[in-house]
């Protein structure tokens, strides 16, 4: 018989967080372990124990109880984490039980810079030699340093030399962690486990790295750290998503990766325009721009309509419009497969949603609204369900810009469906965007639907 349920750590590793979120499902559907069990062609003694972390699930598993459960595929895409972990501890022990590895000649230590490759073309007359990477980095990062932000976090081995898997791995869980984040939001239980893992990343640059390893490992941890960044800037932890961002760019200039450089910069403009410092943001847009002819042509649309809602949040009106049009013109140049897997995101509804988003600020300062609703619809109408929030962004300004312009009606049904994406998220930022429509919509008081959804709007904002 299955053991008795107890409370379950979700934030003990990649493993109990499978097992909580399974146990939240199975809950939900209101089913027991042994009916769940039976429908999936398992025991409900496995399935106890799967949730309660002491058996792993295998990816096939996981795919049937993805279906039985109606998850949406929840499971199978976060087997692959528990799977890395438990891969990771198999390897120590390995190491634990042979004795120490000796690492083959050729090999370097990953944070030290014995060869430092050459420096950046704006920076060949830079005097100061270049120390340890994690020595500098931790004295730009400090007063409330990433190390302390990092170090609250469980600890995970960290092997002695990095593989070619255990970059993959890291790579796996920015895949992963990033899609958690577009559907969830960053504010629950997904920035614990991004945390966790890029504490382990980081401390993989101070282990032995093969040399033609060892830009793929700056570059996978960069891209990690700006989608736990991401993670942080969506809970409001905002010192910690600077931190995490600056960090993403100090690893992706190590290595000389130009297009990881201009992600990180564009999400360091974006947390500075959201904290109502867009003039910052208009520099991070632009430094991320230097050398544009080495970016793709999505990075360079990406970074343009960061500089447009810089602009826009300055009320620089034809800037703005000028900026807007250097993205359309470089989203027309992009060639999907030969873009980084990156910026797999950015496809015709992202787009029309950053661009929407620009166009949303000139409207609300007496702008014709026209165009940026129809971006803005665009937008809601591209975005599957995989891009949750990305969509529940889109509809809120949407719904936000028709109340504005005096179409409550038409508001109204798009409120509504904002209402229902952001309460099936955690992100404070879709709140705050949330109760921004709430806001407008008060000039429309007077309508008994209206002041409904203001009140439900409330609800969602203060719960």
């Amino acid at each position: 018989m299955p053991r008795p349920l107890k409370p379950l750590d979700p934030t003990r590793s990649a493993a109990h967080w499978f097992g909580a979120e399974l146990q939240y499902w199975r809950k939900l559907r209101g089913l027991s372990q042994d009916r769940l069990g039976h429908l999936v062609h398992l025991s409900g003694d496995l399935i106890s124990k799967i949730e309660r972390a002491e058996r792993p699930c295998k990816l096939h598993h996981a795919q049937a109880l993805d279906a039985v459960l109606e998850t949406g595929g929840v499971l199978a895409r976060s087997v692959v984490l528990a799977e890395a972990e438990l891969d990771n501890r198999s390897g120590v022990m390995d190491k634990r039980r042979n004795g120490a590895v000796k690492p083959p000649r050729g090999e370097v230590r990953g944070g030290t810079l014995e060869m430092p490759p050459p420096a950046f073309e704006w920076n060949e007359s830079d005097p100061v030699e270049r120390r340890n990477f994690l020595t500098v980095t931790s004295a730009a990062l400090a007063a409330g340093s990433l190390a302390q932000l990092l170090t609250s976090t469980p600890a995970t081995a960290v092997p002695a030399v990095v593989r070619p898997a255990d970059v993959e791995q890291i790579r796996t869980a920015a895949t992963t962690l990033r899609s958690w984040d577009n559907l969830y939001g960053g504010a629950g239980v997904v920035r614990d486990t991004a945390l966790a893992q890029l504490r382990w990343a980081a401390g993989l640059l101070n282990s032995r790295c093969p040399t033609p390893l060892r830009a793929e490992l700056f570059g996978a941890v960069s891209r990690l750290a700006t989608v736990v960044g991401a993670s942080a800037f969506d809970a409001f932890a905002h010192e910690d998503a600077h931190r995490l961002f600056a960090f993403a760019t100090s690893c992706a200039e190590e290595v000389d990766n130009w297009p990881l450089r201009a992600i990180s910069y564009n999400l360091r403009s974006r947390q500075a325009i959201w904290r109502g410092d867009p003039d910052a943001g208009l520099t991070f847009a632009e430094l991320g721009l230097a050398r544009a002819d080495r970016l793709s042509p999505a990075e360079q649309s990406m970074l343009h309509n960061a500089r447009a809602r810089a602009l826009a949040k300055m009320g620089r009106a034809q800037q703005t419009l000028t900026a807007i049009g250097a993205s359309d013109d470089s989203f027309t140049s992009i060639t999907p497969a030969a873009e980084g897997p990156w910026m797999a995101y950015y496809d015709g509804a992202q787009h029309h949603g950053d661009t929407g988003h620009a166009l949303f600020d000139l409207a609300l300062a007496g702008h014709p609204p026209q165009e940026a609703l129809r971006r803005l619809q665009a937008a809601v109408d591209g975005h599957g369900d995989g891009f949750a929030r990305s969509r529940a962004f889109s509809r809120t300004k949407l719904a936000t810009l028709q109340m504005a312009a005096g179409d409550p009606e038409q508001a109204l049904a798009e409120g509504r469906s904002a209402l229902a994406e952001v309460s099936d998220l955690r992100s404070l930022r879709a709140n705050h965007e949330l109760a921004e429509l709430g806001r407008v919509a008060h000039r429309h008081r007077s309508l008994g639907d209206i002041r409904d959804l203001r009140e439900q709007i409330a609800a969602t904002v203060a719960a």
